[in-house]
């Protein structure tokens, strides 16, 4: 009984979270990555808070023994975090606090294993605390942390404060918990209550900006290709911008620039259409010849370079957001 207790509660609420995602944002893969570099940051967060914390106690100061762990589990679990959006795996807030909490989830199971294995003590309500307590609270801090660093991305703000504030609440948060400053009973109902309710109003305000950002963009991309095709380009605002700027590249330059601009929209236009698809539950349309479009526009890139890039980017509104969308063609 208290290996079901101690273990399954944070992975059914990992699994809840999957489902309320309505527009499959999530990818399988990431998931399970999530939840073995948890699962290995645990275990490098055993070795080096035994060595530390071996440390500190010759030292005897208590409260920096007692916040060692905290810091340590924090930076370990985020590790991944970072390179997620470092990579533009993660486009929005949701699927950000959901690869957090499956972070979270790896660490706590093997850290409740290890328990499991030295505490002999049957007291259910010792269990039940490390399952829907100390397990949910690994899951929340990383993926509160992810919420903030992603909702600094929306914001157009600094990404280096936001990982800096949100690793700071996580430790925070980790180490209040640690210090059992409330009844340990009262203090896993409070994270039980208060974690889900946090859930909710992210999954409500992230839904709302992705239907948002479908609206908007699906439309104003298409006209734009469409106007492409026809060989009207020039008589968009887009195409008066980049016939303003033309003087300051070569001719070579400038045709991949509208070559790329629209090849990226083609893309742009299928990931959008996927994420529509995923939402209503039909099956997503696969483009056969996708690895080469995606070299070629790789190889575009290249060849436009970043002064190119940076001076089309108005035109197409490359934010992490926008390049995001096409790891969904992957």
């Amino acid at each position: 009984m208290k290996i079901i207790i101690s273990l399954l509660p944070v992975l059914i609420f990992l699994l809840l979270l999957i489902y309320l995602d309505s527009f499959k944002l999530i990818k399988k893969q990431i998931i399970i990555a999530c939840l073995i570099w948890g699962m290995l940051s645990a275990g490098f967060a055993y070795f080096a808070n035994t060595y530390l914390l071996q440390k500190v106690y010759s030292l005897n100061i208590p409260f920096l023994s007692d916040m060692i762990a905290p810091v340590i589990e924090e930076t370990l679990k985020m590790l991944l975090l970072i390179f997620l959006i470092k990579k533009n795996k993660i486009g929005f807030i949701i699927d950000g606090a959901i690869y957090g909490f499956a972070i979270g989830a790896g660490f706590s199971i093997i850290e409740n294993i290890f328990y499991l294995d030295t505490l002999t003590s049957n007291n259910i309500l010792l269990w039940i605390v490390r399952g829907f307590g100390t397990a949910i609270m690994h899951g929340g801090t990383i993926s509160i942390m992810a919420i903030i660093v992603m909702n600094s991305i929306n914001r157009k703000k600094s990404i280096f404060k936001a990982f800096i504030l949100g690793w700071l609440i996580a430790i925070a948060i980790h180490y209040l918990f640690n210090l059992f400053m409330f009844v340990p009973v009262i203090t896993t109902l409070t994270i039980l209550i208060i974690l889900p309710l946090i859930m909710m109003i992210i999954f409500e305000v992230s839904e709302n900006s992705l239907r948002t950002w479908l609206d908007i963009e699906f439309d104003s991309e298409v006209k734009l290709l469409r106007m492409i095709k026809k060989g009207k380009f020039s008589e968009t605002k887009s195409g008066s911008y980049l016939l303003s700027i033309k003087h300051h590249f070569s001719k070579v330059i400038v045709f991949d620039m509208l070559s790329y601009i629209s090849l990226y929209l083609e893309l742009s236009i299928r990931a959008k259409s996927n994420l529509l698809l995923k939402k209503t539950g039909l099956p997503v349309n696969k483009i056969n010849d996708l690895d080469s479009r995606l070299k070629e526009l790789k190889s575009l890139q290249r060849n436009i370079g970043r002064t190119g890039l940076a001076a089309i980017s108005p035109i197409l509104k490359m934010s992490r957001k926008n390049l995001w969308k096409l790891t969904m063609l992957e």
